[in-house]
């Protein structure tokens, strides 16, 4: 349970107000709280909008992404169908880890084909080395 909570002393002690004001406050339903058994538990979230302030994240858990864009000019349909397949079946990750996100665009007057990869830096790189190694076959 990551969430913070706080009694109704603590509150008081917090925002300088007596114990029964801050009753008050939660009777009158001003405070939002929980009661646990005799006593009422308020969240940091709750105490944060009672008294106008943003509440900071628990864990800010850190998100690192990348998009990349791969352009591949002079290649005919049939070998755009073996590179898109082979580069679109090998998506699936390990459970729990974060997918790739891969759109596909290609021009056929141009024969160009383009990869847009949206994901984590290692996965991100690890297509990219595999698309390398396709287009050797291809």
């Amino acid at each position: 349970m990551d969430q913070q909570w706080y009694s109704v002393e603590q509150v008081a002690d917090l925002l300088g107000l007596h114990v029964k004001t801050v009753r008050g406050y939660v009777r009158d339903e001003r405070l939002n709280a929980v009661r646990v058994g005799k006593q009422y538990r308020i969240s940091r979230e709750d105490l944060a909008q009672f008294t106008g302030e943003r509440a900071a994240p628990a864990t800010a858990a850190r998100h690192v992404e990348t998009s990349s864009f791969v352009q591949i000019d002079a290649i005919d349909r049939a070998a755009m169908d073996r590179l898109t397949s082979a580069v679109l079946g090998s998506l699936r990750g390990e459970p729990g880890e974060a997918p790739l996100r891969v759109d596909t665009t290609y021009d056929e007057d141009r024969g160009s084909l383009k990869f847009i990869v949206i994901g984590s830096p290692t996965r991100t790189a690890e297509l990219l080395k595999l698309i390398d190694v396709l287009l050797e076959q291809v």
